[in-house]
């Protein structure tokens, strides 16, 4: 009977030591659900852009380098300084948006989601807000 404990406690032990997460973000952690999919700025007469969702990776497209405007706020251009094009691992936790670019994990970029039923169509439409500088950029699910 000691013998068959021991085997089982060892077993258990081993079992125990093959799962333990090591804290690398994203390893288990993932993109809301209703944060699936792709976004398009629902207002690109200044910035335009595009960002696609999937379980926990982000591709934010446009929003290039070079488009902020004549005279603009640089600091209101959205994702400023991300890599643009190329999935980007990241996830979403309490209203933010968490992004490893260049291998490092970018702070929290704040986020508003909510949805809406307008006529004349009636059909659901979902929406995220961000605040860049002192501007308002708001997506629109596709």
């Amino acid at each position: 009977m000691k013998v068959f404990t021991a085997s089982a406690v060892a077993i258990v032990v081993l079992f125990m030591s093959a799962c333990v997460w090591d804290g690398t973000p994203g390893d288990t952690l993932s993109f809301d659900y209703n944060l699936r999919g792709t976004w398009v700025s629902n207002d690109p007469g200044i910035y335009s852009g595009a960002l696609v969702i999937e379980y926990d990776r982000i591709t934010i497209t446009d929003y290039s380098e070079s488009q902020t405007p004549s005279g603009g706020n640089d600091s209101s251009r959205p994702f400023k300084g991300f890599t643009k094009g190329i999935p980007l691992k990241g996830y979403s936790e309490e209203g933010k948006l968490f992004i490893t670019d260049g291998g490092l994990l970018q702070e929290g970029i704040p986020y508003t989601y909510w949805d809406d039923s307008p006529p004349p169509e009636y059909g659901k439409i979902k929406f995220l807000r961000f605040t860049f500088g002192d501007r308002v950029e708001t997506l629109e699910s596709r």
